[in-house]
Formats: structure tokens, sequence, C-alpha cells
């Protein structure tokens, strides 16, 4: 779950690593320019090879895994400073899930033997990609526990916010790119009418708003922590 110290700025701050991976990455893999990909566009598929790992620049991408029945769900939301594909450095042949982009992204590939290269021969950028990963992992547990103890309201709010870069460093995006209801229901573990049901409780109590013109974005505003707050 979504936890105080999530939502606020810790009294003890969390000395940060200077290194910049963006200037680091663009000066290896033989100067290899970041792809750009369009809005809905697949990236590697579940079952692909795993030759590669992806670090995102721009844009928001969805990971996804499907099911013999066809049933997808929803494992991940990564955006700017997020690798995917990761699992082939541990020796993972083939891909478990699926990558698709969610907006307009700016995507870096970097070559499974390059990276471990990199990864030996470059202690800082060692430092900050094992950084990422014990991130990546709280994450994980937390995105457990939420599942387990907490009700389909409060991971749908928790979900909203962490869209919005709530949270995370950097400024929040209370802006965030139209995303479908079903995505919701399968991240949150629900149906899409449940969803549908409290987005509506949000945007009547102020939480959200449906931003104006054909973009169909959504507007986050902080007071949706009270949701996730409340006992």
């Amino acid at each position: 779950m979504l936890s105080r110290s999530e939502c606020t700025r810790s009294k003890v701050p969390i000395a940060k690593p200077t290194f910049n991976v963006d200037t680091f990455l663009t000066k290896v893999g033989k100067g290899r320019p970041a792809a750009a990909f369009r809005k809905n566009q697949v990236i590697f598929s579940q079952g692909d090879q795993a030759d590669a790992v992806f670090y995102v620049q721009k844009g928001k991408v969805k990971l996804a895994v499907v099911s013999n029945n066809g049933k997808e769900a929803v494992i991940a939301i990564l955006s700017i400073g997020d690798f995917l594909g990761e699992e082939c450095l541990a020796g993972r042949p083939l891909r478990l899930s699926s990558a698709s982009t969610m907006s307009e992204c700016s995507i870096m590939r970097l070559e499974k033997a390059g990276m471990m290269r990199m990864l030996h021969e470059e202690p800082a950028f060692s430092g900050m990609f094992l950084a990422y990963l014990l991130s990546r992992t709280i994450r994980i547990e937390e995105d457990l526990i939420d599942q387990l103890f907490n009700s389909s309201e409060k991971r749908l709010a928790r979900i909203l916010l962490l869209l919005a870069n709530f949270g995370k460093e950097g400024k929040p995006e209370p802006l965030i790119a139209k995303i479908s209801q079903e995505t919701l229901a399968s991240m949150v573990g629900t149906t899409r009418s449940r969803v549908s049901f409290f987005m509506n409780k949000f945007r009547k109590l102020g939480f959200i708003d449906y931003a104006s013109g054909e973009s169909g974005r959504l507007e986050v505003h902080s007071s949706l922590l009270n949701i996730v707050l409340h006992d």
C-alpha cells in the first residue's frame, strides 16, 4: 500500500547518486539513439527471445501477462527512468510478459552482451542499476501487500496516484494519459463496473477530473490521498 512516507517527503533525506544514466547511455553502445514508439505499439511480446534490456527515456509502458485461456493481467506501468526486460540478465531465454506503449515513447534498446559488459566495467552504472532493482523489488512487495490487505477502492486510488507520480522523485504529474477502465480493473484486480463506480465517486468528491479536449487525460488531485490514508 502507499505509505505515508511515499506520499510526503521523508524528514531524513536519502542520498541520491549523481550518476546521470541518460548521459551515460548516449555514450555507450556505439552511440545507438533511442527509438521512437507510437502509442499502443508493442515493444516485445510474451514468449519472444529475451536478448536485450530496454530503458524508458520518455512516456509510459505497460507490462502484461496473458494466461493460457487468454486473460490478461497488467503487472506494471513503467515510466521515465525505468528499465524493462532485465530478466534476460539472469539467463531467462524467453519473455515472461509483453510490453507495449501507453503513450508516445522514446526507448533505448541495450543488447544483453553490452549490458553485461557495462555492469562489469562501469561501477557507477552498476550501482545505479542495483539501486533500481532494489527499488523495483520494494514496489513489487508493496503491490502484493496492497492486493492482500486493501480494498479495491484503495488499490485504485493508489494506482492513480502512482501513475500521476505522487510519492516518486520529482514533481507530481497531475495530468496522466488516458487509460482504459479495463486496464485499471486488471491492475486493481477487480471488475470494470467496480472501477467505473469508484472513478465516478472520486470525480464527485473532487479527487479527480477529466481534462477537456480530445486527449481524454485524467487530472489527479493530491486530495485523493485521503482515500489511501483513511483507515
